[in-house]
């Protein structure tokens, strides 16, 4: 019987015999192919109303579920408080729509006023209220709630339910209850596959990638036929742990299975090929799905961003136009973010423009990107004019302006931001924290480093390894072991990778002895165990003080933990021997790893070792044995090599190899330190017009140290007007450089001009610039 007929059989009109009284049973079945494109419920219910009908329980339930099925609750509500009678079924349509339209707190206000009620919640109120409170954005409320559940599920006695059982282990996953939901799903009596396929999501969901893997093994075993949301679940374990194999067993029984036509399916696969660096084969899955969507499109997209091939990311979202796909939120947000470079500027504004054309100007995905894209590209004033104009803003946002900030050490606008955030009412997350400490550091302001840190003590969320990673870094910054300590402290249980940042944070600000400091601090600990970044990092700091009794122990701890054959030990080591002056342990610690490994790092690291102790032939003879071994030089190469012919005054073999690096054989372009190498070698000579012609034919703007260079060049060789001429580049450059008005006046003494000379010294006087004294240190 179809629609019209059953709307008139359900009004009680029979055409052959005349008018009859309603039947209830013909009206529920109109209401459940009740729809808004045909005939929407709201005119069965005035029929319902007109008939007299709203007073029968069994009539108004199919009303209410009719309403709640398309997503008008406001509507359903409203049949529901009119209801003279409700029973079990209008409580739990009433819970189960609510918690499927979305709005999970009303959900589980109908599941309490249905037991204040005095009814006894079945298995289908109890699923519907357990994933109400998977709802992550209420928070800690909701798995208190859920727990209370739990408890109900047990009294009422359908927790080994599968349709209860599998709502309660996904709350317990979306809330990080893993071993919890571990227990909810052995206590299921008769497992389906929809038991299976969330206890997989929710251990994938958890980033237990091993776990997944072993319950996918597990369903294997009991000849449980996987689906598509089983391999979708499987695939992504895969991508957690890495273990391509398995990945490519998966794919396997994707083929046996038939599930190459299923979109999602392949989908992961790519991403899970894209992820792993195998782009060949990604791209062939790509192409042999039948119906791409744009998840697809975005996959692929998104594997080319990630390795950086910026030609490979244009094709394929000019090709997902031509195919006639519609870019989504996502495709633009990609694009957008990897158009985020000067040189990509224009780019950046056409995807802008697109992107408004397909109507996503106040989605909050795209504008947030826009302001990344804007921010990477420079153009900080129009990021902030894009910024302030948005009618809608997140935290990701206000991210993304602060980060742009903090990218060109503009920290009183960082700071500035921060606190109209806060002003806002606007909570900054972990990320807000670490983009503000960043932009400070850069500015070494101790005192706004403390407001901020006072804002995070405040919150409560020290204890986060993010942002205390942020504050050590910024404590580094300012040369503070003490207040590093004592976050650590506060921060409890540290991993490795934050050790390492912070490790490498106090290097990079040249507090050597703090470095061994925090690494000896780091080892009281017998149960961690330094990683190879760590080793090198540690190697460096005793490299930059020459410690060698403490490189000597280093040593022998990267012999302990197996690490002496990794490149970037090796290479650390290396260094370290050669700036502590034991050239004889250098060639040893070479020997030892040049065999089996075939860096250039490694070997330019031995060039550099060579070059500095005026080891010419030795640096010659590895160079070509680095060329016989067919290993790629990189400027770096280059700039050891003419290095060690400046030391030993060889200008025409130095020529030969900076011109060697322009040949079509190398084809690559000198580096600023290739071009300093090269005005050194000439200015050493007495070449000084030459190295003059270099510094002003260069494809970069000069900067201090290529002044230097010749500076140092005018000095041996007594070429006083050039050497006056270069100081002043420098000071006007660099005017708080203390080399340089040294220099400069003793230019002019050497010549007698004890008035010039004088002058240069009353201007560093002025400018409140003062020699760094020299020291000498022994280790003890």
């Amino acid at each position: 019987m179809r629609a019209p007929a059953l709307f008139l059989h359900a009004r009680g009109y029979c055409t052959l015999t005349g008018p009859r009284s309603p039947d209830p049973l013909a009206l529920a079945h109109a209401l459940s192919t009740a729809s808004p494109s045909s005939r929407p419920p709201s005119h069965l219910h005035a029929q319902v109303l007109k008939l007299g009908m709203s007073g029968d329980t069994f009539t108004t339930n199919h009303l209410l579920i009719s309403y709640s099925k398309i997503g008008l609750l406001r509507s359903a509500l409203h049949v529901l408080d009119e209801m003279p009678h409700r029973n079990l079924v209008s409580w739990t349509a009433m819970v189960s729509g609510s918690v499927r339209s979305g709005a999970s707190e009303l959900g589980i206000g109908l599941f309490v006023s249905m037991v204040r009620d005095g009814f006894r919640p079945n298995e289908f109120a109890l699923a519907s209220a357990l994933r109400a409170s998977s709802d992550q954005s209420m928070a800690h409320a909701n798995l208190q709630f859920g727990l209370l559940l739990h408890g109900v599920a047990v009294k009422v006695g359908v927790d080994t339910d599968p349709f209860v059982g599998s709502s309660l282990l996904l709350m317990y996953a979306k809330h990080g209850r893993v071993a919890a939901a571990e227990l909810a799903f052995t206590e299921i009596r008769c497992k389906d596959l929809t038991c299976w396929n969330t206890m997989l999501e929710g251990y994938v969901s958890n980033g237990c990638g091993r776990d997944a893997m072993r319950v996918m093994s597990l369903m294997h075993q009991c000849g449980l036929p996987a689906d598509m949301f089983t391999y979708v679940s499987a695939l992504k374990a895969c991508l957690i742990t890495g273990e391509l194999d398995f990945g490519r067993q998966l794919h396997g029984s994707v083929i046996h299975n038939m599930f190459e036509s299923n979109t999602s399916v392949m989908n992961v696969l790519v991403d899970m090929y894209f992820r792993t660096g195998l782009m060949g084969i990604a791209m062939a899955i790509f192409e042999r799905i039948r119906h791409k969507d744009t998840i697809s499109w975005n996959t692929v997209i998104s594997g080319f961003a990630h390795d950086e091939d910026d030609r490979a990311v244009i094709g394929c979202f000019a090709d997902m136009s031509l195919s006639g796909c519609k870019p989504n939120e996502v495709t633009f947000s990609t694009m957008l973010r990897l158009s985020g470079a000067k040189e990509n500027d224009s780019l950046g504004l056409q995807i802008l423009g697109l992107s408004y054309c397909h109507g996503y100007s106040d989605n909050v995905l795209v504008a947030n990107a826009v302001i990344n894209m804007l921010c990477r590209c420079g153009l900080l004033d129009c990021a902030h004019g894009f910024f302030s104009d948005l009618s809608f803003k997140n935290t990701v946002t206000w991210n993304e302006m602060i980060s742009g900030y903090g990218l060109y050490s503009r920290s009183d606008s960082a700071l500035r931001l921060f606190r109209n955030m806060v002003c806002c009412g606007e909570r900054p997350d972990e990320f807000t924290y670490s983009a503000v400490l960043s932009a400070l550091q850069e500015a070494h302001e101790p005192k706004n480093h403390e407001q901020v840190h006072a804002s995070i003590l405040k919150q409560g969320i020290t204890s986060r390894q993010f942002v205390s990673t942020s504050l050590i870094k910024a404590k580094a910054a300012f040369g503070s072991v003490q207040s590093a300590l004592k976050v650590i402290e506060d921060t409890g249980k540290m991993d490795l990778v934050s050790w390492g940042v912070i490790i490498s944070s106090f290097l990079k600000n040249g507090l050597n002895d703090d470095v061994l400091f925090l690494f000896n601090f780091f080892r009281s600990d017998r149960m961690k165990k330094p990683d190879e970044f760590m080793l090198a990092t540690v190697l460096n700091a005793c490299a930059n003080a020459a410690l060698i009794r403490q490189c000597r122990c280093i040593h022998s701890l990267v012999i302990r933990t197996g690490h002496s054959k990794h490149f970037c030990v090796a290479s650390a080591l290396v260094d370290a021997y050669a700036k502590c002056g034991d050239i004889a342990t250098v060639k040893n610690s070479f020997s030892a790893v040049s065999s089996t490994s075939g860096d250039a790092i490694l070997y330019n690291t031995m060039l550099t070792a060579y070059a500095n102790h005026g080891l010419i032939d030795e640096a010659l003879s590895l160079y070509q044995n680095m060329t016989e071994a067919q290993l790629v030089p990189t400027p770096a190469t280059f700039v050891a090599i003419v290095s060690a012919c400046s030391h030993y005054g060889l200008v025409e073999q130095g020529k030969l190899v900076f011109s060697m690096m322009l040949s079509e054989d190398q084809g690559m372009n000198p580096t600023r330190a290739n071009f300093t190498t090269l005005v050194d070698l000439l200015a050493r000579k007495g070449l000084l017009h030459e190295a003059k012609g270099v510094i002003e034919v260069m494809p970069f703007q000069p900067w201090p140290a290529v002044w230097r260079s010749l500076l140092n060049g005018c000095r041996i060789h007594g070429n006083k007007e050039l050497g006056v001429f270069a100081a002043q580049q420098i000071l006007r450059m660099a005017p708080a450089n203390d080399g340089a008005y040294v220099s400069l006046s003793n230019a002019f003494a050497d010549d007698g001009e004890w008035h010039s000379a004088e002058e240069a010294r009353r201007m560093m006087a002025e400018n409140q610039v003062r020699k760094v004294q020299g020291y000498s240190r022994i280790e003890v």
